[in-house]
């Protein structure tokens, strides 16, 4: 990228902060409003795979545009990012099925993939390491100011008007985005001597999609020990070490090896994975806890994410600072992760909205401070022209932790929930049906359904065309189902919570090498860990 004026940087920063908002906000309007949506459209045994399908095309995307904006430059992906994400968010709101709504959603990933990663990227471009520290964090309060205003008032929405528009209110926001990239955002001249990867990007995505498909349809669609599920496991790596293959013979591998060889590379990658999979697999339900089992509006439902999002702007937007200033990074995430677990361990053990507001602070405390860290740490610890396939592997590690965390804690609740549900009946903690005839028996067993705890004002509608009598007996149904889902989700939250352990102990073994301040080739290291500590070159 050409050498611009710091006026320039501020207003190109201006365009790219607009276009992550319009991304991010899509994002988290539809959290709170999803369990009603899905309650409105049927299917919530497919309601995983309206988040998985998301993050498995914009895995894909991810990665593949990362080693392609290194070749093309950043621009034509902002672009081709920003019109798919408008197409899919439009077709979204077109839905009339589960399905139809998973596959637009995929539409909606690939555009969402291509935007964060070429967004993240662009601020490396712009700035050194160290003064970029505090430009992600703020790029990360832009995401955490989203999660604020984006779940209220994607609940007040869903109770108020036609929930389509919650998919169409902000894509104006995208079509202006969309011109402030084209108008401010600098070109940048292709890279002739570099060519493009057919064979390893084909590999990857196919690896890819048999990985997580296998994760995705475990436990639900079939059993973890079924031909289809080994299938694709085994597929999965068959491909996988044919892209190493590939990969070790590729002029310009759509991945680098080498940056494998790097610790610091593995470790903040894997952490990265790790503290995706326990956050949003987790975090996915939280929804189900405020609305299914204390019987909260989605309006209300978003003031209770609110606390949690705004100790996460906050503290994002200061730790930037902090590490752009200090030039250290390890700390904050030492600091950073055990609030993250604390919160998750209160959100297991959740009993009202004033312990729920409680976990979303402390765990909004520790995911502000954590966030900015990791793809940082890979950015610093590569040569600049590898600055894009870097940043899509941190990425890439971290969609990869997020849809394996949303598959396999979807696993888990369903799991978990199918065998407390029939332990509580087996035990007779249900209501004696034994009262009432036989027609009355079946219609009131066909409300042992979690669903229905999920869209308030059909049950209260379903209560109130009972005959009296028999009220009593759907108000104590009700209750069971309540009880059981709140002691399923549980099980998902300390599950979380592991993870989130694993990643932590992960940290102390970051090396950590300080920030630089120039992006000169020479203050880089992509060599095993040995070599980092011959060079004091990198102590800028």
């Amino acid at each position: 990228m050409e050498q611009l004026s710091q006026k320039k940087k501020l207003t190109i920063m201006i365009a790219l902060m607009a276009a992550m908002f319009f991304a991010a906000i899509n994002q988290t309007i539809v959290s709170t409003a999803m369990p009603r949506i899905i309650a409105i459209l049927g299917g919530i045994e497919y309601y995983t795979w309206v988040i998985t399908i998301y993050m498995l095309t914009s895995t894909i995307a991810t990665v593949l545009v990362g080693k392609l904006s290194d070749i093309y430059g950043r621009k034509p992906f902002l672009l081709v990012g920003i019109v798919l994400f408008i197409i899919g968010a439009f077709l979204c709101g077109t839905s009339t099925t589960v399905f139809q709504l998973i596959t637009y959603r995929g539409i909606q990933g690939i555009g969402g993939g291509i935007l964060m990663s070429a967004t993240v990227t662009a601020v490396g471009d712009l700035f050194a390491p160290r003064e970029r520290a505090k430009w992600t964090g703020l790029m990360m309060a832009i995401f955490g100011f989203s999660s604020v205003i984006g779940p209220t008032l994607g609940g007040f929405m869903v109770d108020h008007i036609a929930w389509k528009w919650i998919f169409w209110i902000f894509l104006p926001l995208g079509i202006i985005a969309f011109g402030m990239i084209w108008s401010m955002f600098p070109k940048t001249a292709r890279k002739t001597t570099e060519s493009i990867d057919y064979w390893g990007s084909l590999l990857l995505s196919l690896m890819l999609i048999a990985l997580l498909l296998g994760f995705s349809w475990a436990g639900t669609k079939y059993d973890w020990g079924s031909p289809q599920i080994i299938g694709m496991f085994a597929s999965a790596a068959v491909l996988l070490v044919l892209l190493i293959l590939v990969e070790r013979q590729a002029k310009s591998p759509v991945l680098p090896l080498s940056m494998f060889k790097n610790s610091i590379v593995t470790i903040s990658n894997s952490v990265g994975f790790l503290m995706n999979a326990g956050m949003m697999g987790a975090m996915m339900y939280l929804p189900f806890f405020v609305q299914g089992v204390l019987g909260i509006s989605p309006t209300n439902s978003g003031f209770v994410n609110m606390p949690m999002s705004i100790a996460m702007i906050f503290l994002s937007a200061m730790s930037g600072r902090w590490i752009s200033k200090s030039g250290k990074y390890k700390r904050f995430a030492l600091i950073g992760m055990p609030f993250m677990v604390a919160g998750m361990l209160m959100m297991a053990f959740m009993t009202n909205v004033g312990v729920a507001v409680a976990a979303m602070i402390v765990f909004g405390i520790g995911l502000g401070i954590s966030m900015p860290v990791f793809t940082l740490t890979v950015q610093n610890a590569v040569e600049p022209s590898q600055l894009g396939v870097a940043t899509a592997t941190a990425t890439l590690f971290r969609n990869l932790g997020g849809t394996i965390g949303i598959a396999v804690m979807g696993t888990v609740m369903n799991s978990t929930l199918t065998s407390k549900l029939k332990d509580a009946v087996a035990a007779g903690q249900g209501p004696d049906l034994s009262q009432v005839d036989a027609a009355t028996a079946e219609k009131l067993s066909s409300f042992l359904n979690p669903q229905m705890l999920l869209d308030q004002p059909k049950l209260k509608e379903l209560h109130a065309t009972l005959p009296e009598q028999i009220q009593p007996l759907f108000t104590h149904i009700i209750e069971m189902v309540r009880s059981v889902l709140s002691d399923s989700l549980t099980v998902v939250f300390l599950f979380g919570m592991s993870l989130l352990i694993v990643a932590f102990v992960l940290v102390f073994f970051l090396k950590e090498i300080p920030l630089r301040s120039s992006d000169k080739k020479e203050a880089v290291t992509v060599e095993p860990s040995e070599k980092l500590k011959k060079e004091p070159a990198l102590n800028n």
